[in-house]
C-alpha cells in the first residue's frame, strides 16, 4: 500500500506542515510541525517503517506504537507531555503530541552542566507527583531517564518545569491486551525490571531514584562497560554515597535518594505521596542549599495550598493550575488590599498571615489563612456591585494568591468549578455568621 499520509517531499506529514526536524532514533523520528486547524505547534513522533518490516522486532515497535496512541487525550496534567492524536498509518504510524521547546534533563547530566540541589530535587517533587498521576490512571511508564524528562528554562538557564514523555513502553494495568515486560533503559531499570516481574509504581519511584542521582552525581548509580556487568551491579552492588560525589551533599539528601534507588521494592518509598513528600521536606527543613536566583519553589506554594481550606476539594492537578496561574504577591502591615468605593478587579485568598474588615471605620471581621477577599469581582454580574463597601487592611504580614476574571478564565472548566465551590462555602459560612450575630449580639461580642 503506498504511504498516502506521510509526504516528506511536500513537508507534510498528514495534515500537518513540517517545520524542521527534532531528532531520530533508530525506531522513530521526532518533527516539529504546525497543526493549522488548533493554531497550535506540536511534536510529532514517527515509527520508522524500516523497523515495522522487521519479521522478530516489528510486531514489538507496533506495540510500543499502540500503547501510546491508546493514552490519546487521556493524560491531563500540567507535568505531563498532553498525547493530541494518533494514526495507525499501515506503512509509518505517528503520534501526534505537545510541543516542548527547550531540552530534556539529560543535558544536566554532564559534570559540567549540573543543576544547582535545590533546583534538582523540585525536579524531582513534580516528577514525583506527575508520576503519581500517571499511576492513579492504572499506568507505570517503565522508562523513566532523564532523556525522557523535557526541561523547561528560562534566560538565566534555570529548570522552571519539567514534563513527563515518551509513553511508549507504558504498562497498562487496566488494558486485556497483551503486553511486553523486560522494557526499559537498563542505567535506571529496577531489580525486578531485570526479571521480567509485573512491576508496580515502585520500580518507576527506582528509576526517578536513578534519575537524581544521575543529576545530582554527574553520573548514574551504576557503570560498566558491558550489559552483563551493569546488571550485576544493579542486583548486588550499592550506589556510592551521594554526600562523596558532589560538594553540599547532605546526608538526608543521600537517605532520601538511596531509599528509592533500594534493591527489594518494599525497602522503598510504599507510593508517590511518599516519595513527593520526603522530596520536599529536604526543602521545607532547608536540608538543600538555595540558589541565589530562586525564589519560593513551586513545590512549596503547592504543599501550602494543600494546607489551606479554600483548596480542600481540590485535586493535585487543578492544585498545579493555580500554583502557575496565580499571582503570588507578600503585604506588609497596613497595607490596604481594597478601599471603599474602589472597583475590585482581583480577588485574593489568603495563603498565610491576616487581614481585617472595616466598615465606616468600624472593625466587622477578622480574616486568616484559607479563606478569601474581593471574590465579588469574579462573581457579581455587573460593574457596580464589584464596587468595595469596605476597606480590607493587613493586620499580619500576608501572603495572598490573587486572581482577575480574565485570569480565571486560563483555568480548566474543572479547576473553575472547584472555585465555584469554594466561593460558595466560604459564603455560606459568613450568611451564617451574619444571621448569628444578629440572633445572639451579645454571645458573638
Amino acid at each position: 500500500m503506498d504511504d498516502i499520509d506521510i509526504d516528506l517531499d511536500n513537508g507534510l506529514i498528514g495534515k500537518y506542515r513540517i517545520t524542521k526536524k527534532l531528532g531520530d532514533g533508530a525506531t522513530s523520528e521526532v518533527f516539529l510541525c504546525r497543526d493549522d486547524f488548533h493554531d497550535r505547534d506540536v511534536a510529532i513522533k514517527r515509527v520508522r517503517s524500516s523497523v515495522l518490516i522487521d519479521a522478530v522486532d516489528g510486531p514489538v515497535y507496533a506495540r510500543f506504537f499502540a500503547a501510546e496512541a491508546a493514552l490519546v487525550g487521556r493524560l491531563q496534567h500540567p507535568n505531563v507531555v498532553h498525547i493530541y492524536d494518533a494514526v495507525p498509518d499501515p506503512v509509518s504510524p505517528y503520534v501526534v503530541m505537545e510541543y516542548v521547546p527547550g531540552t530534556t534533563l539529560r543535558t544536566f547530566c554532564r559534570p559540567d552542566q549540573l543543576l544547582p540541589l535545590d533546583q534538582i530535587i523540585e525536579v524531582g517533587f513534580k516528577c514525583a507527583m506527575a508520576l503519581g498521576y500517571v499511576y492513579r490512571q492504572g499506568l507505570i511508564h517503565r522508562d523513566v531517564k532523564p532523556a525522557n524528562i523535557l526541561a523547561i528554562t528560562n534566560e538565566a538557564g534555570q529548570v522552571v518545569d519539567v514534563k513527563i514523555s515518551d509513553f511508549g513502553s507504558v504498562l497498562n494495568l487496566t488494558a486485556e491486551s497483551t503486553q511486553i515486560h523486560q522494557v526499559g533503559s537498563l542505567a535506571y531499570m529496577a531489580p525486578e525490571q531485570l526479571d521480567g516481574e509485573t512491576p508496580d509504581c515502585r520500580a518507576d519511584i527506582y528509576g526517578l531514584g536513578a534519575v537524581l542521582y544521575h543529576l545530582i552525581a554527574g553520573r548514574p548509580p551504576f557503570e560498566a562497560s558491558s550489559q552483563a556487568v551493569l546488571m550485576n551491579q544493579i542486583y548486588n552492588q550499592m550506589p556510592a554515597p551521594l554526600s562523596g560525589m558532589r560538594a553540599g551533599v547532605d546526608t538526608a539528601v543521600d537517605e532520601v535518594v538511596m531509599r528509592a534507588l533500594a534493591k527489594n521494592r518494599d525497602d522503598r518509598y510504599p507510593s508517590w505521596d511518599a516519595f513527593a513528600q520526603a522530596l520536599s521536606g529536604l526543602i521545607a527543613e532547608h536540608k538543600v542549599p538555595r540558589g541565589h536566583l530562586q525564589g519560593v519553589l513551586d513545590s512549596e506554594r503547592f504543599n501550602l495550598l494543600r494546607t489551606l481550606d479554600f483548596f480542600s476539594n481540590f485535586g493535585d492537578v487543578e492544585l498545579w493550575e493555580v500554583v502557575h496561574r496565580a499571582k503570588w504577591q507578600r503585604f506588609s502591615f497596613g497595607h490596604a488590599l481594597y478601599r471603599r468605593g474602589e472597583e475590585g478587579r482581583t480577588f485574593h485568598i489568603i495563603a498565610q498571615g491576616s487581614v481585617e474588615v472595616y466598615r465606616s471605620s468600624k472593625r466587622v471581621a477578622l480574616l486568616g489563612a484559607g479563606t478569601s477577599v474581593g471574590e465579588m469581582a469574579y462573581l457579581a454580574p455587573n460593574p457596580e456591585l464589584r464596587r468595595h463597601s469596605t476597606d480590607v487592611v493587613v493586620t499580619e504580614p500576608a501572603t495572598t494568591i490573587s486572581f482577575t476574571p480574565d485570569t480565571m478564565q486560563q483555568l480548566s472548566p474543572t479547576c473553575r468549578h472547584l472555585f465555584d465551590e469554594a466561593f460558595i462555602r466560604v459564603l455560606v459560612r459568613r450568611l451564617h455568621a451574619a444571621h448569628e450575630a444578629l440572633a445572639h449580639p451579645r454571645r458573638i461580642m
